[in-house]
């Protein structure tokens, strides 16, 4: 025989339910608060308010650099454009040196980098990376009467002064690459290779193409070595936590890459010198 529920039990059980369903609509809520929080504070989000993206770069050969007319040209400035003329906005580019490139983009200082930056872990625990949208390696530029008759093994002695520019890739290159050399860093590469060209030091690390192209330009001078010391993907930086701006810049990539455009322009800087004309 089945007991009757009290009125007690009953209550009880009801206010279970109820409860249950409080916190289940009241973590819906939360969740719903705190996407719409995720959302309004995402670099995209302020990018479409704002109506522009705010780009920082450095200034580098073939990467960013200034024209005869002092406006910035460049394979990554060509990028920039590209991405704010497709999404409809205006285009701020920041110029801003190398080594405080990161902490600026963390201080807010502009939305992302969009700079020839190679992809690391040590970069990668302060910030985050889109997806690799070309590769570029390093390579060794050498003043040609210093390195007369030297291999590339033969910078790798004490003797040997090389230069890179400070907190590149290309410096983590020459310690790993050449250990037994003395290294020079230096804020920007133009420094650098002027050192070479006065043969204030052996040779530098770059990414490419600056070697192939300096020593073209100047071959009584200066000698490229072919060796390619490191291949290194590229993207674009962007600060943590923001996975809206993150999909929107991996879906604009893969846009153009399947198009051609990446392609055509990586050519066009990297793999020719008709635009040398611009910037002499």
């Amino acid at each position: 025989m089945k007991r009757p529920i009290s009125l007690c039990t009953l209550f009880l059980a009801i206010f279970a339910f109820c409860t249950g369903l409080l916190l289940h609509f009241g973590a819906q809520a939360c969740a719903g608060e705190l996407q719409k929080q995720l959302t309004n504070e995402s670099a995209i989000e302020q990018i479409a308010k704002r109506g522009s993206i705010r780009v920082g770069l450095d200034v580098f050969v073939p990467w960013a650099m200034k024209d005869k007319k002092g406006e910035l040209i460049g394979f990554e400035v060509d990028v920039a454009k590209k991405l704010a003329e497709d999404a409809g906005i205006k285009l701020e580019l920041v110029p801003t040196e190398w080594s405080g490139i990161i902490p600026a983009l963390i201080a807010g200082k502009f939305d992302v980098i969009i700079g020839g930056m190679t992809v690391t872990a040590e970069r990668n625990l302060k910030i985050n990376f889109t997806n690799a949208y070309y590769f570029t390696g390093q390579g060794l530029l050498a003043n040609r009467k210093m390195a007369a008759d030297m291999t590339i093994t033969d910078f790798n002695k004490p003797e040997v002064t090389l230069a890179a520019r400070m907190g590149s890739t290309a410096a983590v290159t020459a310690k790993k690459v050449f250990p037994k050399a003395t290294l020079r860093l230096f804020d920007t590469e133009p420094a650098a290779v002027q050192e070479v060209r006065n043969g204030r030091v052996h040779g530098m690390v770059a990414g490419q193409p600056l070697p192939v192209q300096q020593a073209a330009g100047s071959p009584e001078i200066l000698i490229a070595y072919p060796e390619q010391l490191m291949q290194e993907p590229i993207a674009m930086g962007l600060r943590k936590g923001d996975i809206d701006t993150l999909n929107f810049l991996n879906n604009w990539i893969a846009q153009v890459q399947a198009s051609g455009w990446l392609e055509e322009h990586y050519q066009y800087w990297f793999e020719s010198t008709e635009w040398q004309g611009l910037v002499q």
